[in-house]
Order: C-alpha cells, then structure tokens, then sequence
C-alpha cells in the first residue's frame, strides 16, 4: 500500500499522517463508501481510494476551490467511484449515514497549507485580508469578530479557543485599537498582538489568538462536536472511523466521545453493581493513545507536529443483540 510519495506530490496541500491513515483503513471491508468529511485538496481520499479499489468516495468540503482542484484530481477513479459535496459535514453527514452507510469515515480538523498560505484567504500573520472563513460565501469573518464584537465577547474567545492567560488584555488592547480605525488585515492584527502577548520560543504570540478567532468564525468545534453526535445516534455498522485534530480543544472532544463509546455499562460512578446490564459499547478505539507523525514526518512536514489520529471501529451490531 506504499503508493503515498506520489500522492504527496500531486496536492497542493501535504496531507498530514497519510501513512498512518491507510493502516487505519486497512482492515476495511469492501466493497462500501468512504466518507471524507474535510476532503480538501483529496491528498488521504486519492490515496484510498488508490489503496483500495473497491471503495467509493463522498467527499465533503466547504471551500469550492479545493472542490474544484480534488475534482479534477480524482477524475481518473471515474465518476462512479467520487462523488463531491459543497457544504459543512454536520449539515450532510445525517443523511448521508441513512442513505450511503460507510465501511470507512475520515475528517481532518486542520486547515489546509493553502489555506494557510494564501494571503487573500485571511488566515496568515501576513495577509493583507482578515478573513478565516472556510467557505468565503458564508456570513461571519474574521474582521466581523476583531472590529465588533464586545470586549467580554473576545475575552472568552481567546479564553476558551485560544487557551491564553492573557486574554482580557488582549480583548481590551483590541478594542482601544480599532476604536481609532478598523482593523482590517491579519498583518495589522498580528502585529498588535505581538505589542501585547509575549513571545514563547520561536512561536509567534499571534499563533493562539488566531487560531481562536478561526474556531469562532467557522464553529470548528461545535461543527466537531455535531459530527460527533451524529455518529452516536446513527452508529455506522462495522464501519471505522479516523479523526485527525490539531489541538487539545479538539482532541478532548474526540477522545472523551471514543472512551464513552468504548463502556459497556453505563451506570452512574458509584453504583455498587451495574444495573444497565451492560452491553452497551458501539465499539472498540483502534489504538489506546493518539497516533502522532513520525521523525520523518515532522523534518518533512512542520505543521504535523501538533496531528493526532484517533480511529475507532464500530460494531457490525449493537452488544446486546449479540447476547
């Protein structure tokens, strides 16, 4: 299955842990679907499906452009084995898990080095616009939250997403910023934040704090969190599933809802005796602790360095059928 060099070179994007992602897949059942909930520039999906030819494709993504790139780059599987949606995965995913249950699921939490690099895009320390948004056509961006909203607003913000101690300061040095003039790109903003926030090693003091107001403006964690839940209601028989976060803010959510899967009794701490009658796991985590990148990865690839993968495998039936 070592297809994955000429996969790297083909995106535009460096698909993070992909190595690790085909053995999570690797005792998947085919033929069936694969859904990819964050399809972006298709470097894990083209590489899957290259790996196993009996899969067939739903990929989702909320940024047109990299719909765009993945469909021309997954055009040589034909049209019957990919199929491309625009819109975010909580929204589509319920459906999608009644009509096209999946053998595999995969959601990659990161933004795309794209993304990242395109100055136009807004997310950059120098880019000349602030904007963050996944899909440019959505309403909320990253100037909306920077010039309106209050001061207690930004504290819990950067609080709660960006896990800064500082974070009323910063709220507070934002407000008296902008109330002289807008503050209108992520250089601007940058370099404020740097004037506040002290610097920790090489990593820029802007790093959380952007990373805060990109979680506000595209519900990065309530968009996690709905995944979840969907899942939890409509368990997919047999299937495995593969989340890759980029932060603790994501990889809580993701390894508290796998250890809650995971009981097979689900009483109350405490209580002497289980009551529930156990039987109640959806299934079994692949690994105990996260997969992290490898030496290799990490010379190659810097933004690997913060990727956890978590998989889990759910049971082709519920535990209590089984009795």
């Amino acid at each position: 299955m070592k297809n994955t060099d000429r996969q790297r070179n083909e995106s535009p994007h460096i698909p993070v842990l992909l190595d690790e992602v085909l053995q999570s897949f690797e005792g998947t059942t085919e033929p069936g679907v694969l859904i990819d909930c964050t399809l972006g520039y298709a470097g894990h999906s083209a590489a899957l499906l290259e790996a196993h030819p009996g899969l067939r494709l739903v990929g989702i993504d909320r940024d047109r452009e990299a719909l765009e790139f993945s469909a021309r780059r997954l055009a040589p599987y034909g049209g019957n084995r990919v199929e491309l949606l625009q819109g975010s995965f909580s929204a589509l995913l319920p459906s999608l898990l009644e009509s096209s249950p999946p053998v595999a699921l995969l959601a990659d939490f990161g933004v795309s080095s794209l993304q990242l690099d395109k100055r136009e895009r807004g997310f950059s320390f120098e880019s000349e616009e602030l904007d963050m948004r996944m899909d440019p056509s959505s309403g909320l961006s990253a100037y909306d939250v920077v010039n309106d909203y209050p001061a207690e607003r930004l504290d819990r913000i950067f609080r709660e997403y960006g896990e800064i101690r500082q974070a009323g300061r910063l709220a507070e040095a934002i407000v008296r910023a902008r109330s002289r003039k807008p503050i209108r790109s992520g250089r601007e903003l940058a370099e404020l934040i740097a004037g506040v926030l002290p610097r920790h090693g090489k990593t820029h003091p802007a790093t959380q704090p952007f990373q805060a107001i990109r979680i506000e403006v595209n519900d990065e964690l309530g968009e996690i969190e709905r995944l979840l839940d969907t899942l939890e209601a409509t368990p997919p028989a047999g299937a495995v599933v593969s989340l890759i976060t980029f932060h603790s803010l994501e990889d809580r959510l993701v390894k508290n809802r796998f250890r809650e899967w995971s009981r097979d009794c689900i009483c109350p701490p405490g209580t002497p005796r289980c009551l529930c009658g156990g039987g109640h796991a959806l299934g079994r985590p692949l690994s105990r602790k996260p997969v992290t990148a490898s030496p290799e990865e990490l010379r190659r690839n810097s933004r690997s360095r913060s990727a956890k993968l978590r998989s889990f495998r759910f049971f082709d039936r519920p535990r209590s059928e089984e009795r």
